[in-house]
């Protein structure tokens, strides 16, 4: 026998698809501004490098996983272009990530792509509703936490801890 889940009233569910949706809205956008090889993950990297390069080690840290997990993220990011490693200055054996002019970029068009989302749904539910769905959001956000940790650039990709 097959349950399926009550999708009217399981919140976490329709935040999830909603979440999904708007995730698949911004992809398409990327997709058609010349980004298609950018994943969510490369968010998480992203995010961590607007404020200038870091080390290896750093960037592991903040995105809590290990060295060889970050090095294996750098890797792919350098070979599609959007970051690039130099040497650090001031320690010879270290080398900095930074973002390149690619990199900068399509976080660049993500936004517009997260801005054009919005106004997608604006005309979706309209100019009051998108509001209180705003501020709706935004509370169970500062409840959760998730603002928090999203604002500390504290966020996990899905799967991690």
């Amino acid at each position: 026998m097959t349950v399926k889940p009550d999708v009217e009233t399981d919140l976490s569910l329709l935040l999830t698809a909603a979440s999904a949706g708007a995730d698949e809205a911004v992809r398409r956008k990327l997709e058609e501004a010349g980004f298609g090889d950018v994943r969510r993950s490369h968010g998480y990297v992203f995010q961590h490098l607007l404020d200038g390069p870091l080390t290896i080690g750093r960037l592991a840290e903040l995105l809590g996983m290990t060295g060889q997990g970050a090095s294996k993220a750098v890797k792919e990011l350098e070979s599609l272009g959007y970051v690039l490693r130099t040497p650090d200055p001031e320690d010879a054996r270290a080398r900095l990530v930074g973002l390149t002019e690619r990199g900068h970029h399509v976080v660049s068009e993500a936004r517009a792509a997260r801005g054009a989302f919005r106004d997608e749904v604006r005309t979706v539910l309209g100019e009051a509703d998108t509001d209180q769905l705003l501020r709706s959001l935004q509370t169970l956000a500062v409840h959760t936490g998730g603002l928090d940790l999203l604002l500390r650039r504290k966020l996990k990709p899905a799967g991690g801890r």
